[in-house]
């Protein structure tokens, strides 16, 4: 991989970061309910602190972006890592008869997602002659490899105990904190010592003007567009799949090979087939295989319509998510970037929100029909008609 080569050192420890961190984290994600109800914890009580680590998760994001451009990435990185290990220690130490430690030690780890993954992917976008697209295709690509293969390995060490998951998540995070902070300290003092050369203006003149706040809008309305439709994957499509199937695997080879279509195409999709095109264009593509993949559920046609709806659903999901990212980066000020990927990151949660409390709602009040679909069809078309009012910039270097 050509961009593997050509990355920096401290672009390609991030990405192997972004490779580990999600790969215990998807070791420690889907077990953590199943943990807590074996302790003894109530099915309600086990919902609320699932949903709790998913709201620490998304409710910093302004925050944290705001953090970043103030404290610079390194430091937010550093504290990620900090709260990351200190909650999965809490949580291991907390119960059903230690609900304080419990409650803390989830909330760590939400806010030290939040605080990692915002870091991170402002230091990769960052990375001093990198193409923001390319670094946010590996980085997606990495975070995926994360996806399908953590939830196998920590069902194979399940088995050995959920401490063992901890320990692994708590060991993989001090690793990879340390070598991030000790090669940040490398760096910073190469560039003390030629810190005069960087004064002299760029040769390609003063950078784009960044936009206003009527050029934001349709960019965060198709944020929460985005996620209300993905959303509906963990939401609608499970209840259907399994209706449509009579199958509870059904929705596993649903999300696993999208998974490993994301990790064999993603990166390939956004830097050589769609190397030309701008963000904007990207996410018309996008939203327009959002429209195709639930145009294939509207016929509920069993197995058939579950596999094509696999192939433009992820489709969709490679080429709205960077492309999203990329267009608040090429709209963010001078040393906003972390700002405005926090406010990408606000606008899908709140998305994720909406799209969760509509989806369930929804289903009932279509009565298994074909009416839903037709909305989210719909939904799609005018979110891609949305995309045209977006500038149509290339991207540019931060």
């Amino acid at each position: 991989m050509n961009a593997w080569r050509e990355a920096s050192p401290t672009a390609r420890l991030l990405l192997v970061a972004v490779l580990f961190t999600g790969l215990t984290t998807f070791m420690f994600l889907p077990l953590l309910a199943i943990e807590l109800t074996a302790q003894g914890i109530p099915a309600g009580r086990t919902g609320f602190l699932v949903g709790l680590l998913a709201f620490s998760g998304q409710a910093f994001s302004l925050l944290t972006g705001l953090l970043v451009d103030r404290f610079g990435a390194h430091r937010v990185m550093a504290a990620g890592f900090l709260l990351r290990v200190l909650g999965y220690v809490l949580l291991g130490l907390g119960g059903a008869g230690a609900p304080a430690p419990l409650v803390a030690g989830i909330v760590a780890i939400g806010v030290g997602g939040s605080l990692l993954g915002l870091s991170t992917k402002t230091l990769l976008v960052s990375q001093e002659g990198a193409d923001p697209r390319t670094m946010l295709a590996l980085r997606s690509t990495f975070v995926n490899v994360g996806v399908v293969a953590g939830p196998a390995l920590g069902a194979a060490v399940y088995p050995l105990g959920f401490g063992w998951i901890l320990a692994a998540c708590v060991l993989s995070h001090l690793v990879l904190g340390t070598c991030l902070v000790l090669r940040r300290s490398v760096t910073a003092s190469r560039s003390r010592a030629v810190v005069g050369r960087a004064a002299a203006p760029a040769a390609g003149g003063a950078p784009a003007a960044p936009w206003t706040l009527r050029q934001w809008l349709p960019l965060c309305g198709l944020g929460v567009a985005y996620w209300a439709i993905y959303s509906q994957l963990n939401v609608l499509l499970p209840i259907t799949a399994n209706a449509m199937t009579g199958s509870a695997a059904a929705i596993s080879v649903v999300f696993t090979v999208n998974g490993l279509l994301v990790v064999l195409f993603q990166y390939t999709l956004l830097r050589h087939v769609f190397r030309r095109a701008t963000a904007r264009t990207l996410l018309v593509l996008g939203f327009l295989a959002f429209a195709c993949a639930y145009a294939t559920l509207i016929p509920l046609a069993g197995w058939y319509s579950l596999l094509a709806f696999v192939v433009p659903v992820t489709l969709a999901e490679m080429l709205i998510g960077p492309s999203l990212d990329e267009q608040a980066v090429n709209a963010a000020a001078t040393r906003r970037t972390g700002l405005a990927l926090g406010t990408m990151s606000a606008a899908g949660a709140l998305g994720s929100l909406f799209g969760s409390s509509a989806g369930g709602y929804l289903l009932q009040s279509a009565r298994g029909g074909s009416e839903v679909w037709l909305l989210l069809v719909g939904s799609s078309l005018a979110a891609a008609a949305i995309c045209l009012l977006l500038p149509k910039v290339r991207t540019r270097h931060v």
